[in-house]
């Protein structure tokens, strides 16, 4: 019988457990579906994502403003944005024999059971929200939010009154939000718990057209940003009798997992004013805007909305890299410098020798100092610590050796072995050079 050859995403989701990117939530107890937790390393990608993202969207603009809203909210929220009712379900059928639940629209016969051969049970629609109670007694209704987007309507007015900012202007946040799917799989594709980078851009009705094609072209290049290739992404113009009621335009960007194939990064949507609006009514609060001449009206919404745990696996997918060096097969992570979860490794040459280490704690603390993200390796011999490095995607390795200090060549005092990621081609850099030189890389 031929062994199974592993896939390229079997290999990604193997080096993210083993080298510490993305763990199985509640492993210990068998996990539960749906849950994942970040390691060491997922946690570095996974900020540095979200801080090149906001640099982008809101730190280099003058016309964004951040937020973090809580997690929990007035269940009037939901209502008047329409979560609690079959707008916000998905179709679920139960077998009879088994009990299993599945999603009725991800079924080719609705009638058996893919696991057991029963018989399925009625189609009933099931709401997605999770829903908990809150105060002393525990009788207050509220749910863990399914989306960041409600957090920035009902805040609309705040930033408003607070900010007094002009038309054309944004709000963005990041943050958690939960959903309880059905049939939780595929990894980071579908699951209970995700993180979102959200925007809603808040723009005069008869300029949306105007303003959503500046928008496009910014989710275009935050994509270039992540370097991923534009071969590997695709813009899929979702059909009028496909949109959600809110929306009159949406744009869903998918890109192209291996042995997926394209699935949803992000997504784009023109939102008219559904939402201010059907806050306004339900909470009889004015989501007016006054503009300086007096006039007053509800602003329509354009709203990108990225998913956090999409882009880290777009970007794993796309860095994951095997080639062969000194005649072995090897991995590699090629991420874009400012993405790596370290910016460089220092090693002494040999961890037994106390001058070797003692210089190599100086060469750490400095590059610590100045990117933060550096990490000190002396396990194994070099050419392993290498290999490690490769694997986890950090750019340069710098190596300590006695040329270092002197001892075979004083020409050489106070240099050290910088070595490139890609190429593994090796340069020798004085120290007091350092930090330049990883910055130009």
């Amino acid at each position: 019988m031929a062994e199974k050859t592993e896939s390229k995403m079997d290999k990604i989701v193997s080096l993210c457990k083993r080298r510490g990117f993305v763990f199985q939530g509640s492993e210990i107890y068998g996990g539960l579906r749906g849950t994942w937790d970040f390691g060491p390393l997922g946690v570095l990608l996974n900020n540095n994502i979200k801080r090149e993202w906001w640099k982008m969207f809101v730190l280099d603009r003058e016309d964004m403003y951040g937020l973090d809203a809580a997690i929990l909210m007035n269940e009037k929220v939901w209502e008047a944005s329409g979560h609690t009712g079959a707008g916000f379900a998905d179709p679920i059928v139960e077998c009879e024999k088994c009990n299993h639940r599945f999603r009725a629209d991800h079924l080719e016969n609705k009638e058996v059971c893919p696991d057991c051969g029963g018989k399925l049970g009625e189609q009933k629609d099931f709401n997605l929200m999770f829903a908990t109670k809150v105060g002393a007694e525990g009788n207050v209704q509220s749910y863990l939010r399914p989306e960041t987007a409600q957090g920035i309507f009902v805040n609309f007015k705040n930033v408003v009154d607070s900010m007094s900012p002009k038309l054309p202007f944004g709000i963005a946040q990041t943050g958690k939000a939960f959903r309880n799917e059905i049939a939780p799989r595929e990894f980071l594709f579908r699951v209970r718990e995700f993180e979102q980078m959200e925007i809603e851009y808040f723009v005069k009705e008869g300029e949306w057209e105007v303003e959503f094609e500046k928008l496009l072209l910014d989710i275009r290049a935050w994509h270039a940003r992540l370097g991923l290739s534009a071969d590997n992404i695709r813009e899929y113009e979702v059909p009028a009798n496909d949109l959600a009621h809110y929306s009159k335009r949406t744009i869903d960007f998918e890109y192209n997992y291996p042995g997926k194939g394209y699935d949803e990064l992000a997504g784009f949507a023109y939102r008219t004013d559904h939402d201010l609006k059907s806050h306004q009514v339900a909470s009889g609060v004015s989501m007016e805007y006054i503009e300086p001449d007096g006039s007053r009206f509800i602003p329509h919404v354009l709203e990108p909305s990225f998913g956090v745990g999409r882009a880290l696996l777009a970007v794993l997918s796309e860095a994951y890299t095997e080639d062969e060096m000194n005649g072995e097969v090897r991995t590699y992570l090629k991420l874009p410098t400012y993405l790596a979860p370290y910016r460089a490794a220092v090693s002494p040459l040999l961890k037994n020798k106390p001058e070797l280490v003692a210089k190599a704690r100086e060469v750490f603390a400095m590059l610590k100092k100045e990117f933060g993200n550096v990490a000190f390796d002396d396990n194994s011999n070099v050419g392993k610590r290498y290999r490690r490095q490769d694997e986890i995607g950090t750019p340069h390795c710098v190596t300590i050796d006695f040329e270092t200090l002197g001892e075979e060549n004083p020409d050489l005092k106070d240099t050290v072995t910088v070595r490139d990621r890609d190429t593994g081609e090796q340069t020798r850099v004085k120290i007091e050079d350092l930090v330049n030189y990883m910055m130009q890389g």
